[in-house]
């Protein structure tokens, strides 16, 4: 392609998707509309009526920028500052977790048990590790009767949950605590739901990870430790002494750790653990159970 040809919007997607792509992108093609649109100011889906129109520099200088930080492994994410999760957009940064998919099943796994509740009952939920707080403002979005304690141990990213569950409408009925697990919670609060995102990558599966997963989230967000299961272990006690009768644990696992995990869960006698549930790779993902 001549170098006098006009940079067109459609110019800038093809070649930025090939350049995204030399350097290791996975979906160069989105890549290069998210970040455009961004720099545009418009949304992914209007690029393709201005396919022929030629930014204007400022753009192009803002859209090379992103493009530069993404081509040196900067997730998409953290460059436009949001993620959808669960039909919803949140906001991300450095300080939390991206959202990812395989989360969504622990979102369904709650919704399809609370909605088998007498209807209009209060739901007392703790969000254990709520990161950006997705699962905290999905419950409290999806589920009128439900009250949210979200729990993290970082002010940082409890600040960024604070402002998704503004930015939803649903902040007068969660609560926020700065906690290590349940360390910082009235020891007197019981829960009907405890859900959990916790770290359970080992320090061996992190070195196989992905630089943009390795490099730039939180690593004490991602990392329980040498096994991976460190912070599981802790977790399932303090759950267990916090749910009602009849309550339920849910806990997003990686496959690595299923069986660790799944024998920490059926080793505490409090507990009838339920089925693991699979993700579409059908890979083990949401460990769940129910206080006895």
């Amino acid at each position: 392609m001549s170098q006098s040809e006009p940079w067109t919007v459609g110019r800038l997607l093809k070649w930025t998707a090939g350049y995204l792509t030399e350097h290791g992108a996975d979906s160069a093609r989105l890549d290069a509309e998210v970040l455009l649109a961004e720099a545009l100011g418009c949304p992914r889906i209007d690029l393709y009526v201005r396919y022929g129109e030629e930014p204007k520099e400022e753009a192009l200088a803002a859209f090379r920028q992103l493009v530069r930080r993404r081509a040196e492994g900067t997730p998409v994410a953290y460059l436009v500052g949001r993620r959808e999760f669960y039909s919803l957009e949140f906001r991300v940064g450095p300080d939390v977790l991206i959202p990812r998919p395989e989360t969504e099943l622990l979102v369904v796994a709650l919704l399809d048990l609370a909605k088998q509740r007498p209807a209009g009952r209060p739901i007392a939920l703790a969000d254990v590790g709520t990161g950006s707080g997705i699962i905290a403002v999905c419950a409290a979005k999806h589920l009128a009767a439900c009250r949210v304690t979200a729990i993290d141990v970082s002010p940082a990213a409890l600040e960024i949950a604070r402002a998704n569950a503004a930015d939803h409408g649903v902040a007068e009925r969660i609560e926020f605590v700065q906690s290590d697990l349940f360390a910082a919670v009235d020891v007197d609060r019981r829960f009907d739901f405890v859900v959990s995102n916790p770290p359970y990558v080992s320090t061996r599966e992190l070195e196989t990870m992905a630089a943009e997963v390795s490099g730039f989230e939180p690593r004490t967000a991602l990392v329980a430790g040498q096994r991976g299961t460190e912070v599981i272990e802790a977790l399932i006690p303090q759950a267990v002494e916090r749910l009602l009768s009849g309550g339920h644990l849910l806990i997003e696992i990686g496959p690595a750790i299923h069986e660790a995990a799944r024998s920490l869960l059926e080793a505490e006698e409090r507990l009838l653990p339920g089925p693991t549930i699979k993700d579409l790779a059908r890979l083990p993902r949401v460990l769940q159970a129910s206080r006895r």
